[in-house]
């Protein structure tokens, strides 16, 4: 109940939290050179009223109304304002109530004790030069310090906005990039009427609602990917069938780790888009996963055709390729490695991640065990 009550008012938590600490340390503040904590304490909740009300006028008011909208002149006009007003309030607040209190409290302990801040008319004490000068650094002692928090929470809000945008956008990539790869596929096989392009049609149409509907999340569970991939493969071997020597090993469990979705399935279609079907004879894709509780290594190796070689364009500069890298620098910036292999016979690339994200254990499910060997693909009627 009470971790329910603290996801619901977060952020009022957050600023009692942030006020709980600014008393704490102005209590601290004050105490120096005073008989007690709590005399400090008291005096501090006095003035309290003042830091409150500067501070919200500023972030909720000035800030929204001003900086926002990039009226600038007008915004530091209103700062400039706010705190002339609130040291005024600040200091009468001393004159009327915090120092004749304190004045109070310390006299008994020396009679003969005699302060000079306190002397004079209340306008002779207001228009004190240096008694307004201290009352402007206390006042203004808590809202920088809060200000800071606050622009530094907006710069790190604009920051994953930013990012999340740019990921959405290299994830959009991918559908359309697979979307045309696959229909071509269909295309060819249409063409030669083959009785399975409806197996094709179901197929495609299981990963696209996976892309559209399970994947507008940062992470999806490993077992759902691998799952798309084996389809993705399924309908490629519809495509090559025997022509292509293909061979497909997982070693591992892959039930109950998390990943960025549509991380390796471009990688996997790189193999077939530049390997495979430019090649009329002798072709092959190898592709092994490595699963451990943390971590994950792929790694798509395929046959090259020799005569291409020479001033062919290299596989990294394709667009799928180009955005895996990108999406890994900003998901996994300092946790993965990927490096590309382009020899003269043959093109690999490696997918190192070293942190991936673990469901609970109460949401696993149970898994087919896969064979860790080598085995040669073939299609049935319900999948491969």
């Amino acid at each position: 109940m009470f971790v329910k009550f603290c996801l619901q008012h977060k952020r009022l938590l957050l600023h009692l939290i942030f006020w709980g600490i600014c008393l704490t340390i102005l209590t601290f503040m004050f105490a120096v050179g005073l008989p007690g904590y709590f005399l400090a304490f008291k005096l501090v909740l006095m003035l309290f009223p003042i830091h409150v009300a500067y501070y919200y006028t500023v972030s909720t008011v000035i800030i929204p109304k001003f900086l926002y909208r990039r009226h600038f002149i007008a915004l530091a006009l209103s700062f400039i304002l706010a705190c002339a007003f609130f040291t005024c309030c600040y200091r009468l607040i001393e004159i009327l109530f915090a120092d004749p209190y304190l004045f109070k409290q310390l006299k008994p302990l020396n009679p003969g004790f005699k302060w000079k801040k306190i002397e004079g008319t209340i306008s002779e004490q207001f228009f004190n030069g240096q008694y307004m000068i201290h009352a402007l650094e206390q006042s203004n002692s808590i809202i920088w310090g809060g200000l800071l928090i606050k622009f530094v929470g907006m710069w790190y809000d604009r920051k994953q906005m930013a990012l999340n945008s740019e990921l959405n956008f290299l994830k959009a990539q991918i559908h359309p990039h697979f979307l045309f790869n696959t229909l071509n596929n269909l295309y060819a096989l249409t063409l030669n009427n083959s009785p399975a392009s409806p197996k094709v049609v179901l197929d495609l149409s299981q990963i696209l609602r996976y892309m559209l509907y399970e994947c507008n999340t940062d992470y999806v569970p490993l077992k759902k990917d691998v799952e798309v991939i084996k389809n993705y493969i399924a309908l490629e071997q519809l495509r090559y069938g025997d022509k292509l020597d293909l061979n497909l090993k997982i070693k591992g469990e892959i039930t109950g780790q998390q990943i960025a979705p549509l991380l390796m399935i471009p990688l996997i279609e790189n193999a077939f888009k530049h390997g495979a079907s430019e090649m009329i004879e002798e072709a092959w894709i190898n592709i092994v996963l490595e699963v451990e509780p943390n971590a994950i290594k792929l790694k798509v190796s395929n046959s090259k055709p020799l005569e291409k070689h020479q001033g062919h364009r290299s596989h990294f500069g394709k667009i799928g390729l180009a955005n895996v890298r990108k999406r890994l620098e900003l998901i996994y910036p300092e946790t993965h490695h990927f490096t590309v292999h382009d020899e003269e016979d043959l093109f690999a690339v490696i997918l190192h991640i070293e942190s991936i994200s673990n469901v609970s254990a109460s949401s696993k499910v149970k898994n087919t065990p896969i064979h860790s060997s080598f085995t040669k693909l073939t299609v049935e009627n319900k999948g491969l």
